[in-house]
């Protein structure tokens, strides 16, 4: 596998699982980042298993009377063709801060944030959203298109999905007139798609073939 194989598979972003940043000084978008972690999953494995992350230190620094920073470094491991690779990374939080209307919030949530910022930072690092951190987001050319891409994927998995659960229905019939019943449906289902019916029917003669010489014997 070449140094860029691994990168350009992992490096697109599935636009429905895309945020926009907020609360930040800075604008901009980011994955969500369950969304990685799935990815992760897809990639390595379960986690514990094929990657996992862990939490190597934490703190909390006082920036002022009011403002407290919570720090996160984290490793996050994982395994590729039998050997384990790691990265480091640092993420932080407001832990508490002084709001605009000059009362004083505290986050409790923001060792969590912590974790997942440095979490989502060494992810990127192995390529996994490398469109947005990479800057190709800022283009809405390239964000159209990449909407239309998987749209067209997330489209073929269903069509694949109806596929399998029409091959499984028509392999349960354990008639002729429940065949045809079956069949009926699925041929209908499959109205504007020409070759989904073929599979369909293709299915349906298979099926037809196995059933006709029970009836006969019969």
């Amino acid at each position: 596998m070449s140094n860029r194989a691994f990168w350009d598979r992992v490096k697109k972003t599935d636009p429905s699982r895309v945020k926009q940043i907020t609360g930040k000084q800075y604008k901009g978008n980011s994955p969500q980042p369950y969304y990685l972690v799935e990815r992760m999953t897809e990639e390595f494995g379960m986690c514990g298993i094929g990657w996992g992350l862990e939490i190597l230190s934490e703190r909390m620094e006082r920036l002022t009377d009011t403002d407290v920073l919570h720090v996160a470094v984290i490793e996050l491991w994982y395994m590729h063709d039998g050997k384990r690779g790691s990265i480091q990374q640092v993420g932080q939080t407001k832990a508490a801060y002084m709001t605009s209307k000059g009362s004083v919030m505290i986050d409790e949530d923001a060792p969590k944030k912590s974790v997942t910022d440095a979490m989502t930072k060494c992810m990127s690092y192995l390529g996994f959203s490398g469109d947005i951190f990479s800057g190709h987001w800022d283009d809405s050319k390239y964000v159209q298109a990449l909407t239309e891409e998987f749209r067209q994927a997330d489209a073929a998995k269903q069509r694949q999905a109806d596929l399998d659960e029409a091959d499984q229905q028509i392999k349960a019939a354990d008639s002729m007139d429940s065949l045809k019943a079956v069949f009926a449906g699925w041929y209908k289902f499959f109205a504007e798609d020409a070759d989904s019916q073929g599979k369909v029917k293709a299915a349906y003669d298979t099926r037809k073939s196995e059933l006709e010489p029970q009836k006969e014997a019969a």
